[in-house]
């Protein structure tokens, strides 16, 4: 199983630079596990820096992995991280989506790398 955080997910949708280390991983739905939150911040982005329409057809493309919703038990976990790790609130929801689902996180977000279980692309521009 295969979590994309929003940093990947927003490469991907520009065709970055790293679009195509995370391609394989996106184009896999039936392995895919998409955090909730990661649907918040792509959208957020892409509609600020393009338009709602573009912004729902991201989504759309990212709904077609399994969306996992933050419960109570999944927010524990995340803060836990976040005290232990210092990540952000919405770093450490997604790494303990990926870590509760025993997935491989793939990111180019720089608060991850080196982190078990996490595959960290430097951003490249």
């Amino acid at each position: 199983m295969n979590v994309v955080d929003s940093s990947a997910w927003l490469e991907y949708f520009a065709d970055g630079p790293n679009a195509e280390d995370f391609a394989q991983v996106v184009e896999d739905p039936a392995s895919l596990l998409v955090p909730s939150i990661t649907v918040f911040e792509v959208f957020k982005r892409i509609r600020t820096q393009r338009d709602s329409e573009i912004a729902l057809h991201a989504v759309s493309q990212m709904r077609k992995g399994r969306v996992i919703d933050l419960d109570a038990d999944l927010a524990v976990a995340a803060a836990d991280l976040s005290a232990d790790l210092k990540l952000p609130l919405a770093d450490s929801v997604i790494l303990a989506t990926a870590r509760a689902f025993s997935a491989t996180l793939w990111t180019q977000d720089s608060d991850f790398d080196g982190l078990e279980g996490v595959e960290y692309r430097v951003h490249r521009k």
